[in-house]
């Protein structure tokens, strides 16, 4: 059996509430039980330009799935590739290739002949991408990580408002407290709280580019008696703080870094000090990585399981208030990136961002979608405070 017999069989097989036309040539086939009459459309249409998509997705997963859509082996023409990539985890795809011994082991031994062939991929890791790509997709404050739906219809800058918004609320912000935020960005959510909440705020990143423009963008908006963006990382930070946040920087941290992060938090924090931690994170008993995202876009990140930042939070003494899993919301965010980029790809420097790399994100965007709506990805937002002691309101926000 051929690699696209393999692959068309088992979607065949495994697909229980769609059903995807694949068009190879002049080929057509469709597959998934869903029952349809003849009226009725498959969900999805795939156009296959090189069937060597087949035995890259069944050697190299959603790597291989990527790479295929960023060198135009396929293309959705019916239907989208979120909603292409949503059918096949929603349906467990990858677990149930891996239960079947016959599939594994047809896997293994093309991944072992890759191996003894020598192959080379031509893979560039890092891409010197810019503000201006940011700038293609992000709302005005840059603000890199998933927002808050209040209403279905919110654009990028009404859930990022929502999400800044909510951040303060939880940590109860209060005019003179004195707020840290590890991982600051742009400093958005700094300049959120000293606007709304006239907090006096730190933020600290290893980025110059953020350094040099989060502190524009605070003297910009008349803050810079209140806010300040240190050019540091997290092990060198000082002083005490009413406040601590930290939103989308756990996930770049290594593993071993867990407690030494939660440990600093700890020791920064007044008596009376409250924090929160928002990532991505695993909600299974195990953190599988997507290659392709380790690839092309968080090269060494991770997503912390609960159970992990749980047992620091325990291990140091603070106490936990609310844990909030945002997963869903990370949809609503992803697809008003992939809209933005999509309608603004055009204007960027071609002889900077090639086709290629284009659709690189919009395969990431697409990635997103999907893992928010149909995995066991999580996005956690977890509030504690030092004291066990303190007076609490009887509510979440």
């Amino acid at each position: 059996m051929n690699y696209q017999e393999q692959f068309l069989n088992l979607l065949d097989e495994f697909i229980e509430d769609a059903q995807i036309r694949f068009l190879i040539g002049d080929e057509e086939q469709v597959v998934g039980k869903k029952s349809i009459n003849q009226s009725q459309k498959p969900d999805v249409t795939i156009r296959v330009r090189d069937v060597g998509l087949f035995r890259r997705v069944l050697t190299e997963g959603n790597l291989g799935l990527g790479e295929a859509y960023m060198d135009q082996s396929f293309d959705v023409e019916d239907g989208t590739l979120q909603e292409f990539l949503t059918i096949l985890l929603r349906n467990r795809l990858d677990k149930e290739i891996r239960a079947r011994p016959f599939v594994t082991l047809q896997i293994l031994l093309a991944r072992l002949r890759d191996s003894l062939r020598g192959k080379v991929r031509n893979v560039r890791r890092h891409y010197d991408i810019g503000d201006e790509l940011f700038e293609s997709f992000l709302d005005s404050t840059l603000t890199y990580s998933c927002g808050y739906v209040e209403d279905p219809k919110d654009d990028i800058e009404r859930l990022q408002f929502n999400k800044h918004e909510r951040i303060c609320q939880k940590l109860r912000l209060k005019k003179g407290d004195h707020l840290l935020d590890i991982g600051c960005g742009y400093g958005g959510l700094l300049i959120h709280a000293a606007k709304l909440y006239g907090i006096q705020g730190t933020g600290i990143t290893i980025s110059r580019n953020h350094h040099s423009r989060g502190n524009a963008n605070i003297a910009r908006e008349g803050l810079s008696d209140q806010l300040w963006i240190d050019l540091s990382d997290f092990t060198e930070i000082s002083g005490k703080f009413d406040k601590i946040v930290s939103v989308g920087m756990m996930e770049h941290l290594p593993r071993r870094q867990y407690g030494l992060f939660f440990k600093t938090i700890a020791r920064a924090l007044t008596s009376q000090g409250m924090g929160l931690v928002h990532t991505v994170g695993a909600n299974a008993a195990k953190n599988i990585h997507d290659p392709f995202i380790q690839k092309y876009i968080f090269p060494a990140s991770g997503q912390p399981r609960l159970s992990e930042i749980v047992e620091q939070l325990e291990k140091k003494g603070l106490a936990i208030l609310d844990v909030e899993n945002m997963a869903r919301h990370y949809a609503y965010t992803a697809t008003r990136w992939l809209d933005r980029f999509r309608s603004k790809k055009t204007a960027l420097d071609s002889s900077k961002y090639n086709e290629s790399f284009l659709r690189m994100w919009e395969y990431f965007f697409c990635c997103c979608i999907a893992a928010a709506t149909a995995s066991d990805s999580a996005l956690y937002q977890v509030l504690f405070i030092k004291d066990h002691a303190a007076e609490l309101p009887l509510h979440r926000v």
